[in-house]
């Protein structure tokens, strides 16, 4: 065998060797990164799991009869975002609103030209806007509206000026302000 041959099967061998680690370095890798894809999949189901909002419990309706048996079942079928779409449209169509007549407590006659004050029972919470921190008021309308879907909280955020909740007790409607004032969110109490 000659010295060029010899020097040939040195070159050769050597670069088997580079190859073989080389395989053995990409093996390891394609293992680091395996258990970092199940790290991370780990990770969203926890998520996942977490986003899932709990089945709300479903009362046992009579089938709706009558002439409006139809729109019943329409309306059912509609979202919470639809609804409150449908309900502006009426409000808009036929002059009215949706908010429920407030009772009048007085406990004597006022004064001549004294302002009559009403102290409403049923109050509304109305996002007149999301801000600049939308993930953040979408958590928390989930929190004061815990049945809504992810998806629907989304919507109800971006359709801003939106009622988030209608007829709440006063405390109920400042704590749900409060919760979306805190996330960044511009709310009034109607």
């Amino acid at each position: 065998m000659s010295d060029e041959e010899k020097k040939e099967e040195v070159v050769v061998a050597e670069t088997v060797e580079e190859a073989v680690e080389a395989v053995e370095e990409a093996t390891e890798a394609v293992e680091t990164a395996e258990e970092a894809v199940a790290e991370a999949k780990d990770v969203v189901e926890e998520v996942k799991a977490e986003e899932k909002p709990a089945e709300p419990v479903k009362e046992e309706k009579p089938e709706p009869s009558g002439k409006f048996k139809d729109l019943i079942k329409d309306i059912e079928s509609l979202s919470v975002i639809e609804l409150s779409e449908l309900v502006k449209a009426l409000e808009e169509r036929f002059g009215v609103s949706a908010v429920a007549p407030v009772a009048i407590a007085a406990t004597g006659v006022p004064a001549a030209g004294a302002p009559v004050e009403e102290e409403k029972s049923a109050y509304n919470v109305v996002l007149t806007s999301a801000g600049s921190n939308k993930i953040g008021v979408i958590k928390a309308v989930r929190e004061v509206l815990p049945d809504l879907g992810l998806k629907e909280a989304k919507d109800l955020v971006e359709a801003a000026p939106a009622t988030v909740k209608e007829n709440m007790k006063k405390e109920e409607a400042e704590t749900a302000k409060e919760k979306l004032t805190a996330a960044g969110a511009t709310v009034e109490l109607q």
